[in-house]
């Protein structure tokens, strides 16, 4: 029953977004990135035959991986969509242990079982396999890395190390350094060690962990401020969203609830962050870098945003954007919501440079 209502959703979505948006067309491949490491990229333009200037990469957060967090199958779901529809060419990777990129084989062993995968360093040697891929087919290209929240964090770590490769950095609602209360991944959360205080809790979040459908639409809500949910986000896409985490995983299905997997390195990367330690000097990167902040955000603090503008000291150019109002899913919300700002930012900054 289950691999049934998603083959019928599916197709519903599918026609949905081709009835909404018939000038996007899209590709997909795979980069290799480290010896045995293929990483999915999905590409969407909107002219094949006139390929535009700036390609911008789209990295993925925490646990869903790049098409559900991007390029879902219904009006006002693709953030990548209304990027290409205005210039740019997008394209969206999974990294490493997520969607339709390379798992690392501990992902099929007991999560207890290894120590959390998916550091920092391995993602930006899988963000650099994208833009080297792109640079080799389009030389000429000027190439953004956008990324949200825990995304943001590893375009970050990887334009402190090669910042000779990109155009310009976006993050989107990312941590960097704070000490700050954190009550959702900082000291006194549950991914605090009790054992051992300022470390990582590996017993909660093991090498991966399993996310059933309830626990991606649950902070969503918390974010909502209105009882009617649907006042700021389209139920379609907040049902495309979990359909397409739910999908991403190939043994989704042999979890009841159905479950999807997500590496736990990105997490132990940010329980760090919160708790005040830096995983990258931001002084080494030099390109123009657009801060764009939720005022409601769960995850990024005014510190993490304000350190990061404050050690931006080599970047040829620096924007702060608070979006009022915004939530965390600032990008999969109404336009009336912040979506359309978010949209307007990213192509001026773009376009700017």
């Amino acid at each position: 029953m289950f691999p049934l209502l998603f083959g019928i959703l599916l197709g519903l979505l599918q026609t949905a977004n081709t009835t909404a948006q018939p000038q996007v067309q899209r590709r997909e491949l795979f980069v290799a990135s480290d010896p045995g490491t293929q990483i999915f990229v999905r590409e969407v333009f909107a002219d094949p035959a006139n390929p535009t200037r700036t390609a911008i990469v789209l990295v993925h957060g925490a646990r869903v991986p790049g098409v559900a967090s991007f390029d879902l199958p219904v009006p006002g779901g693709s953030l990548a969509a209304d990027l290409a529809m205005r210039g740019l060419d997008v394209f969206i990777m999974d990294v490493r242990g997520y969607g339709r990129s390379s798992r690392p084989a501990e992902m099929d062993a007991p999560p207890d079982t290894h120590a959390p995968l998916v550091r920092s360093a391995e993602v930006a040697r899988d963000i650099a396999a994208v833009v080297n891929s792109i640079h080799q087919q389009r030389p000429a290209a000027r190439i953004v890395v956008f990324g949200w929240a825990t995304g943001g964090q590893w375009a970050s770590y990887y334009a402190s190390r090669r910042p000779e490769n990109l155009s310009a950095l976006i993050v989107l609602n990312s941590l960097y350094r704070g000490a700050g209360k954190h009550d959702l991944i900082g000291r006194g959360s549950d991914l605090e060690d009790p054992a051992h205080p300022g470390h990582f809790n590996t017993a909660v979040c093991g090498a991966y962990r399993w996310n059933p459908a309830n626990s991606l639409l649950r902070p969503w809500d918390h974010s909502v401020p209105d009882e009617d949910k649907s006042l700021w986000r389209d139920p379609a896409v907040a049902e495309a969203y979990v359909y397409e985490a739910l999908a991403s995983d190939p043994k989704a299905a042999s979890q009841t609830p159905p479950a999807f997997r997500s590496p736990c390195g990105a997490m132990e990367d940010s329980f760090y962050l919160a708790t005040g330690r830096q995983l990258w000097d931001a002084s080494l990167i030099t390109v123009p870098t657009l801060v764009i902040a939720s005022e409601r955000d769960f995850w990024s603090r005014p510190e993490d945003r304000n350190n990061l503008m404050d050690d931006l000291v080599h970047a040829r150019k620096t924007k702060l954007v608070t979006i009022p109002g915004a939530n965390h899913f600032v990008h999969l919300e109404r336009p009336g919501h912040g979506r359309d700002i978010l949209i307007k930012e990213i192509i001026a900054f773009t376009e700017a440079d």
